[in-house]
């Protein structure tokens, strides 16, 4: 009996050797991955800790093609003062008043063709065109008619925005075709639908962005592509972070838009804005054995929202990984679980928390919690052995009940 306590220990000591690294297929390790943040930590610096995280990644970044890099740059983009202001979409209810007349006075969908049709009249063209524009339109259809040889006074307002459908790729997390600007029944405000003008903010171009789950950090903000029939519009939303007023434009059925990347990580962008993720989901994987009183609302939870922008001991922290007596709570681990969102290629990254916290440079190691990214906490060293002696406990008893 007692061999065969000693083969149990044996086998048990044998798996609480330390973990090997994980295998990356990037080489993350020397800081070539996503993140240099994502790097092994190098040996402690006797003087200043020095942070190179940031200036690494800069360095593989290509210049803005806003600022004269690439097709934007070239002329290739068109002025975005033509997509200010107001346009109209298919399935836009529009308010048409023509003086005193009965007939043509209404209010009117624009079809899914795009045009405006009034009774007696030809198609207007609506799509994509302003409310002046539909407006001069329709004094020509009147004259040329011959309903009318001299102008009533005219209206055209827009009374209520339809939802927009338009596709969106590149640098952003979730590209896909996408609706935005709709309005559930339950929110419909009576009040302001027999009111003339609407609210365009949620048809606007930083709405396509968040609904694709935001920019990534590569993604170059200088020259967002917008396509509108066959031509080519080049936007700078750098705005945003800059503290400036940004130019966003509003949406119309069949836009396209493309975020272009600078093929680097921008730690600029890592902060909330109205065209970076609403926030961050992450899978998490708790202790074995959490705080019973701290760390209950953890307990049996999948998936933790986190603010944009949290970092790694963040992600530790708020996942009840550390804390507690410090005696029996020392040398616990944590790895991350992430994927470059440019190639789709995952990556594990393992760091021992007190280490971490222990440094000076610890930002330099300290990467940016990505939307979907995954955490596994691992006890610390007095659980472990605690673990052991309880299993040897079991076994024990097991053996002298046999």
């Amino acid at each position: 009996m007692p061999r065969a306590l000693l083969f149990g220990l044996a086998g048990l000591l044998a798996g609480c050797t330390p973990v090997g690294d994980p295998q990356n297929i990037e080489p993350v390790s020397r800081g070539a991955g996503y993140q240099a943040q994502y790097r092994d930590p190098e040996p402690r610096q006797t003087g200043q800790p020095v942070l190179r995280s940031a200036l690494m990644n800069a360095q593989k970044c290509l210049p803005w093609r806003g600022d004269g890099g690439g097709e934007a740059g070239k002329g290739g983009g068109l002025n975005t003062l033509a997509l200010q202001g107001e346009k109209v979409s298919r399935n836009d209810i529009v308010d048409v008043r023509v003086g005193a007349d009965a007939d043509l006075t209404g209010r009117y969908v624009i079809s899914r063709d795009g045009a405006l049709k009034l009774p007696f009249l030809r198609p207007i063209p609506a799509q994509g065109r302003s409310v002046e524009e539909i407006e001069a339109r329709l004094e020509q259809e009147l004259l040329s008619s011959g309903l009318y040889e001299t102008l009533p006074p005219l209206s055209v307002r827009i009374a209520d925005f339809a939802s927009v459908t338009v596709g969106v790729s590149g640098a952003v997390f979730e590209p896909h075709q996408v609706e935005i600007g709709g309005v559930s029944g339950d929110e419909t405000d009576t009040e302001r639908q027999l009111a003339l003008g609407a609210s365009t903010e949620a048809r606007n171009l930083s709405a396509a962005l968040r609904a694709v789950g935001g920019v990534r950090p590569d993604a170059d903000i200088s020259a967002v592509e917008l396509r509108r029939n066959g031509q080519l519009h080049v936007i700078d939303m750098r705005g945003v972070f800059e503290g400036r007023n940004m130019v966003d434009v509003m949406l119309i059925t069949g836009d396209t838009i493309f975020v272009p990347s600078r093929q680097c990580f921008q730690d600029d962008l890592m902060r909330p804005s109205p065209i970076s993720p609403p926030g961050v989901s992450m899978f998490l994987s708790n202790l074995t054995q959490p705080a019973q009183h701290n760390a209950n609302s953890a307990i049996g939870r999948d998936v933790r929202e986190m603010p944009y922008g949290t970092r790694f001991l963040q992600a530790v922290v708020d996942s009840n990984c550390v804390g507690g007596a410090k005696t029996s709570s020392a040398h616990r681990s944590a790895a991350l679980l992430s994927r470059n969102p440019e190639t789709g290629v995952s990556v594990v990254i393992h760091r021992d928390i007190e280490a971490m916290l222990d440094r000076g440079d610890r930002d330099d190691y300290d990467p940016y919690i990505l939307p979907g990214d995954a955490l596994a906490c691992y006890d610390s060293t007095v659980t472990n052995i605690a673990e052991v002696a309880r299993v040897l406990g079991l076994v024990g008893v097991a053996l002298a009940l046999n």
